[in-house]
């Protein structure tokens, strides 16, 4: 895989201040399970199940999305932005990288979660992102003990902003993760958005779909830092030195990952 980590700080150093794991995915439906399960009778391919699928889901919603549900979605990126107690940034790691192989994906992703035990923090989480990984250990056979136990509470457990934001689902965030970066100035959807990855994807453009995936860690790890000044945790005089901070440090790793230099043109005033 390949980690971005803040050169002040040391690879033991770091462990140990990982406190919150930022972290962002995409995916992919499952033709497979699709043709198994909707059409078990139907002599049809994969992507004949997928296209299918998806026009049935734009008929039957209100606002013509063609989006299929969870149980039938695959990781094909994962994003995860470690941030320290002090909530600077120091690592971000898009998983198995240049392969990005689902099933490893989802091995890289459940290991790691074990291995720091830090708060989870996602925008859409319990909507989306985790419910989707769950079902990916599932398949995979994945252990994740101390998530399992520890983290699924509402209320207590991962951070959620968008539950978190909308006062747990009082109100629908409409534009989200988008809309609450352009409000802070953060560039937020640049060249791709969330309805192109399976087009991507088919097209072999894997660096993309996970640059795009880096690309929203990074969104949701600022925006994170808004809410902790909302908190009281952070004066908003911290925070700018923080967000400085990272900002410096991304500079820094553009030479390796050019989406950075782009990510960094595109924040605004």
């Amino acid at each position: 895989m390949v980690t971005m980590t803040s050169p002040t700080r040391s690879r033991v150093q770091t462990q140990l201040d990982a406190a919150y794991l930022i972290v962002d995915t995409e995916s992919i439906p499952d033709g497979r399970l699709l043709r198994l399960t909707k059409y078990p009778d139907q002599q049809i391919s994969d992507e004949e199940a997928i296209e299918r699928a998806r026009n049935e889901a734009r008929e039957s919603s209100f606002t013509g999305s063609d989006f299929i549900p969870v149980p039938f979605q695959i990781p094909v990126a994962v994003c995860v932005a470690r941030v320290a107690r002090d909530y600077t940034l120091t690592k971000i790691t898009c998983l198995d990288t240049p392969r990005f192989r689902p099933e490893e994906i989802v091995r890289q992703f459940w290991l790691g979660l074990e291995r720091y035990n830090a708060k989870l923090v996602t925008f859409n989480g319990r909507g989306f992102d985790m419910p989707m990984l769950e079902l990916a250990a599932l398949r995979h056979g994945c252990s994740g003990l101390n998530y399992f136990q520890k983290s699924r509470n509402r209320f207590s457990g991962s951070i959620d902003l968008m539950d978190w934001l909308t006062n747990f689902g009082a109100y629908r965030l409409v534009g989200g993760l988008n809309v609450l970066a352009k409000m802070l100035g953060l560039p937020g959807k640049m060249d791709v958005a969330g309805d192109q990855v399976l087009q991507m994807y088919r097209e072999g453009r894997y660096q993309d779909i996970n640059d795009y995936c880096l690309c929203d860690t990074l969104d949701t790890y600022f925006i994170f830092l808004r809410t902790r000044v909302m908190t009281g945790e952070l004066t908003l005089e911290r925070e700018a030195a923080i967000v400085e901070q990272s900002r410096q440090f991304l500079a820094q790793q553009a030479i390796e990952t050019p989406v950075l230099k782009q990510y960094l043109d595109s924040w605004s005033n």
